[in-house]
This record gives C-alpha cells, structure tokens and sequence, in this order.
C-alpha cells in the first residue's frame, strides 16, 4: 500500500475522534505486515491524562486481533499540518516496530492527497534513543 492510500485511511479515521476539548481531531490508519490496515482516532478526557492518541488506539486494536509486525503508519489532522506522533505514541510503536519503520505525516491541502503533501519519517529518526527490552534484561 501506498504512502497516499494509508494517509487518505488516516483522513477517515480522524472523522470519528472525540474532541471535544482541544477540537484538534486526529486519525491514524497503521499498515500491518500482511496489508491489513488498522484505524484509530483520537478520544479525549476531560483531564486528558486519560486521553487516547490516535496511534495507539490503532495499535491497540492491530493487537488485540493477534497483529505484531507493521511496516507503517499515517497520521492526519484535521487541521493538515503535517502531525507527527508525540513521544509516547513513538516510544510505543518503537515496541513493536524498527527504526526504519515508515511514519507518514498528512500536509496536504483539502481532500487531494498527493505525494507533496505527505511527509516521510522513519520512527528512527523521530526516536533515535528508543527505549527497548535490552534496556530492561529481557531478550526481546
């Protein structure tokens, strides 16, 4: 799948985020190793400590149906600006995924997702100190 595809996944995801606080709607759409996509979006707290980014509810649900192996991720907001993941949500991905992993970022203006307007990182160069099992004396 392509950088534009898993993107336009990411757009539609976003149109299901609870924001009721911030109004700052994001989608993610994860790319598993045998090319089923997983959405999520974010969904937030009054106290946003106990918010859920977008990221991690696709991750969550990529898991929780026995998915362990990814190759990327799209990030959108509806604002367009290019959203990366935050430190968490790459610490987290950084569990399951490499450092050449590849993080999509939507920059695009209006509803044409074209490749100007898509950023690629790779989780490595967004989290070049991960934190791994290593880190902690387990063989990962």
């Amino acid at each position: 799948m392509d950088a534009e595809k898993l993107v336009s996944a990411a757009r539609g995801a976003l149109d299901a985020a609870y924001a009721p606080y911030s109004e700052y709607r994001v989608g993610a759409a994860l790319l598993a190793a045998d090319g089923t996509v997983y959405t999520g979006c974010n969904v937030e707290n009054a106290n946003y400590s106990n918010s859920l980014h977008a990221e991690e509810v696709a991750l969550g649900s990529a898991l929780a149906d026995g998915t362990r192996t990814f190759e990327a991720i799209a990030v959108s907001s509806a604002a367009r600006d290019g959203v990366t993941p935050c430190g968490m949500c790459r610490q987290t991905l950084a569990e399951f995924c490499d450092a050449h992993f590849s993080v999509y970022c939507d920059a695009g203006d209006g509803e044409d997702v074209s490749a100007a307007g898509v950023t690629t990182h790779r989780l490595g160069e967004l989290l070049p100190e991960t934190i791994g099992a290593g880190h902690l004396g387990v063989e990962p």
